[in-house]
């Protein structure tokens, strides 16, 4: 039976463990050779530096990462960053814990697994470069998994398989294999691709490509929700890097669908926040596809979402809704939702600043339309005068700004004609049918 333990500081350089429990009464002092300089704590994966002191790996890296260059311990400025397992303090540290846990329940540290240097992944890099060359999707496979686990083993080997070039063969190998039949290699690099990015302008070139896209898109349609979840990230991630990718992604059949059926099928958080932000960025760049969405009920679902999603969600599906309404169509049919105007009012400003630059400019561009009067005098009795004042109190940026006073102007102008301007913010908007 393990322990837990509880870690007791005693003087500057001692750290003592003593068990929780109260099964024995001996307080272990960890010995100081085993005792990182750094972070007093036991070390896991101690490794000599240039100096010739041993500290653990993750402190020293850590220490390196923030800009000092010398030796914590000497003060000496370190000549080369390289570190050296040292496996005789390691297994005088595991010697230790197994001597300690017979009976304190202390565990033996498991032997660390040396990190990949950059010319390990640059033979890597060679080698699927050369198989994908020469179409050997089963030697493409084993490296590919190859570069997926050693990425599950650290931190570390994710930064280096990032720093050196491993992106851009993925890239290359996607874009190689797309229109194979090879889903299962297909989808393990699609996997790595989503911890990998960003992957240069070159490695963008190849996974954006079209073949590339239908394949992804084919993903979103997946029977795994994890394919389509990571189809999903990359073609957002793609989408916010350069908005002409946009026009290519557009011409793929079908990847309106498949994206609104993505966020109605509900897999993940995730999965619908991607799938949102890449409509917005698919329509700010492209916006004669809003009628391919608008077919899809897209609109409907967007304000389904408003209603009772996680702000998160609710703050892109508000830009969505926004963006649509940049075209005459949009507007017409975000108008006719009995829901809109209430959710803008009831939501604003308690969701974030950007759901409220989104809710605003939305009410903006809904009560400038032809129906305006309408629709400002909708607003009105249901309390967002006031909802607008409270937003330039609290702030917002000149834009946003911009549009309240306008908007303030046009209620203003409507009160005065209407019978009865006494309006009653709290109105609650329940009794209203939903349209879907």
């Amino acid at each position: 039976m393990v322990f837990p333990l509880r870690l007791r500081r005693r003087g500057e350089h001692k750290k003592e463990i003593i068990p929780v429990t109260g099964i024995s009464d001996i307080e272990i002092t960890i010995p100081p050779q085993f005792q990182c300089p750094i972070s007093f704590d036991l070390m896991k994966d101690p490794v000599i530096v240039a100096s010739g002191i041993t500290y653990d790996r993750e402190s020293i890296e850590k220490w390196i990462e923030s800009g000092k260059k010398t030796c914590p311990v000497t003060n000496t400025v370190l000549e080369t960053f390289d570190q050296i397992p040292n496996h005789a303090i390691r297994k005088m540290i595991q010697d230790w814990c197994v001597e300690m846990g017979s009976y304190n329940g202390i565990e033996r540290i498991p032997t660390p697994r040396v990190p990949v240097t950059p010319h390990e992944v640059s033979e890597i890099c060679g080698k699927l470069w050369a198989a994908t060359r020469r179409g050997d999707h089963t030697k493409c496979g084993d490296l590919v998994g190859r570069i997926k686990n050693l990425g599950k083993e650290s931190e570390r080997n994710k930064k280096c398989l990032r720093e050196n070039g491993v992106g851009f063969v993925l890239c290359v190998c996607f874009d190689a294999f797309a229109e194979s039949e090879n889903a299962f290699l297909l989808e393990e690099v699609l996997s790595v691709l989503t911890w990998m990015l960003p992957v240069g302008s070159e490695g963008q070139t190849k996974i954006a490509s079209a073949a590339s896209f239908r394949c992804m898109v084919g993903f979103l349609r997946s029977m795994d929700d994890s394919v389509r979840q990571n189809a999903a990230f990359l073609l957002k991630e793609l989408l916010a890097s350069d908005e002409t990718h946009a026009f290519v992604l557009s011409e793929v059949d079908g990847v309106e669908e498949a994206f609104v059926k993505l966020i109605r099928d509900a897999v993940s958080v995730s999965s619908t926040k991607s799938s949102l932000t890449a409509i917005y960025h698919m329509i700010s760049s492209k916006p004669m596809i809003v009628s391919k969405f608008l077919e899809t009920g897209l609109v409907n679902l967007a304000v389904e979402m408003i209603v009772d999603a996680e702000k998160s969600v609710c703050e892109k599906a508000l830009a969505v809704l926004d963006v649509i309404c940049e075209t005459r169509e949009g507007g017409e049919e975000v108008s006719k939702n009995a829901l809109v105007m209430p959710l803008l009012v009831k939501k604003m400003p308690k969701i974030s600043e950007l759901a409220t630059m989104s809710s605003v400019s939305l009410m903006w561009k809904l009560c400038k339309r032809g129906n305006a009067a309408t629709a400002v005098e909708e607003a009105v009795r249901l309390g967002a005068f006031q909802k607008l004042l409270v937003v330039l109190q609290v702030g917002c940026g000149e834009g946003t700004k911009e549009k309240v006073t306008e908007l303030l102007k046009m209620m203003n102008t409507a009160m005065g004609k209407m019978e009865d301007d006494c309006v009653d913010s709290s109105m609650d908007f329940k009794y209203l049918k939903k349209p879907f």
